[in-house]
């Protein structure tokens, strides 16, 4: 580090006089000249060296893709979002409601999210504060005392000074925005925790209407299973005494305990499956669940074709970039990239600083604040750097690639949502003509098992034809409850995707307008 002193400034014989005012030296005034001017730069702010960011192009198409598997109606273009769409306004339930707003206020995943934006916070105000010089004050007393044999004639052996005064610490003159970059570089990273945050949201409340619903699910199996370990408890006890009667052979009462005891390990399969929804969603709530609540979801034993969600307004691809909190947060860490970029570049330039002081000085601590006994002291400092074995051009590289990698989680991030939401729209278009035809497959399953079961108690058939036409209503009753549950968490996804769940009511009601051409 080499210390540069500054040019004399012309005009420095200039004494003012006056019997009010004290005499300033001509090397007292070139200081204050100095400093007046040094000031003026930091006030003008000097130049900024970051890059001009410019958001990369969204590598995807400029439209969702479009077929048999998608519903044409979602090519229309939507006024309203659906990111405008509250959550109370999408997740009708009244259960659900209540669970996403225990979540939403008890989740740890989300309180440490929320303490993470507030520590980027503090760390944008701790390098904010860069921008402004530090003033301490300060207080010193020193003593010291001279041997006598070296002591000059009428000096005294022993010497105090006191001294009170306003000082400021080596302050940087921010000529070249370096501080400003890492003022802006902290912006961004706090930035881009808050998008962090309302992206945990997002996901929380999608797990939990997820999880509510394979709760949901899985009682309408145990519900299923239970009604059909009934129908097989009779059936295996009009075949057993069919078979005491020598009306039917015991091959026919071994297959029906058979089918019987199939159905209770189902039965005890979906107990204990509901059981581990119920405690996946504690952990989602963070909090024990309610004697009131629980009675709630005791009660619902069903899966209907849907929750009253409302409908989802697609919208344009490149509304996803504004839409998408962690997009957002991708192009915040961008952001912060480009800026550090700009305080990479300007290491290479000379930094200024400042270190000065103004108080009084006295060899009396009675006398410290009387007349006469100014003090003040100014130093300002241009540090250059001439030979760094070029670290300096490493870091500027280093702070180039950082941007391109994070110009790649960028461009990764827009291609996730753009796929997220391409797969619930297929979801969306695929999903009502499933479940319409595994519903008219438990009508024909339905069918079938009632004549079997009428041709067995005539004796026309044996009990192997009811119970293979059992196995089949059975397996069918299954895959339309899977298929109910698919179309509802298919919805869902289909929500988060779009960048849903930021408000708690919606913000405009959605409106269809013409397509642009």
């Amino acid at each position: 580090m080499f210390a540069v002193p500054l040019a004399a400034s012309p005009r420095s014989d200039f004494v003012p006089s006056g019997p009010s005012r004290p005499r300033i030296g001509a090397h007292s005034l070139r200081a204050l000249r100095h400093a007046a001017t040094l000031t003026a730069f930091a006030l003008l702010g000097g130049c900024a060296l970051s890059p001009v960011y410019q958001r990369p192009e969204a590598p995807v198409a400029n439209a969702y893709p479009t077929g048999d598997a998608y519903d044409p109606a979602a090519a229309v273009a939507m006024r309203s979002l659906a990111a405008d769409i509250g959550w109370r306004d999408f997740f009708q339930d009244p259960i659900l409601q209540v669970l996403i707003e225990s979540a939403l206020d008890n989740n740890r995943d989300i309180q440490i999210a929320a303490l993470n934006v507030e520590t980027a916070r503090a760390a944008y105000r701790e390098r904010r504060a860069e921008l402004l010089p530090r003033v301490d004050g300060v207080a010193t007393s020193t003593s010291q005392r001279t041997p006598s044999d070296l002591a000059a004639p009428r000096t005294p052996e022993i010497t105090r000074a006191y001294q009170a005064s306003g000082a400021v610490s080596a302050w940087e003159l921010d000529l070249w925005g370096r501080v400003r970059s890492l003022n802006d570089q902290a912006l961004a990273a706090y930035l881009a925790r808050e998008e962090t945050r309302l992206s945990v949201q997002l996901s929380l409340m999608a797990e939990v209407a997820n999880a509510y619903l394979t709760l949901r699910a899985d009682q309408a199996m145990l519900r299923l299973a239970e009604e059909t370990v009934a129908t097989q408890t009779r059936a295996f006890a009009l075949t057993r005494q069919r078979a005491e009667a020598g009306e039917a052979g015991r091959i026919d009462m071994h297959q029906a305990e058979a089918a019987l005891r199939g159905a209770e390990a189902d039965r005890s399969a979906y107990q204990r499956q509901a059981a581990r929804d119920r405690n996946a969603l504690v952990l989602l709530l963070g909090r024990p669940i309610t004697p009131e609540l629980s009675a709630s979801l005791d009660g619902a034993d069903t899966l209907p074709d849907d929750l009253a969600m409302a409908d989802l307004p697609p919208g344009l691809p490149s509304e996803l970039l504004i839409r998408r909190p962690d997009i957002r947060a991708a192009e915040q860490a961008l952001i912060a990239a480009n800026a550090n970029i700009g305080a990479a570049r300007a290491a290479f330039f000379p930094a200024v600083s400042l270190t000065g002081s103004i108080g009084s000085a006295s060899s009396d601590l009675d006398s410290l604040f009387s007349s006469g006994t100014r003090a003040w002291g100014f130093g300002p400092q241009i540090t250059t750097p001439l030979f760094r074995g070029g670290a300096l051009r490493a870091s500027l590289d280093r702070a180039h690639l950082l941007k391109q990698i994070e110009v790649a989680r960028y461009e990764r991030a827009v291609q996730v949502a753009f796929r997220e939401v391409a797969d619930g729209l297929a979801g969306q278009g695929t999903f009502s003509d499933q479940i319409f035809s595994e519903m008219q497959r438990v009508d024909a399953s339905q069918t079938t098992y009632d004549l079997a079961e009428q041709r067995f108690r005539e004796g026309e058939d044996s009990y192997l034809a009811v119970l293979d036409a059992q196995r089949t209503l059975y397996g069918s009753q299954q895959a339309l409850i899977r298929a109910r549950l698919m179309r509802l968490s298919n919805h869902v996804d289909l929500y988060k995707a779009l960048g849903g769940g930021w408000a708690e009511h919606s913000v405009t009601a959605a409106r269809p307008v013409e397509p642009e051409a």
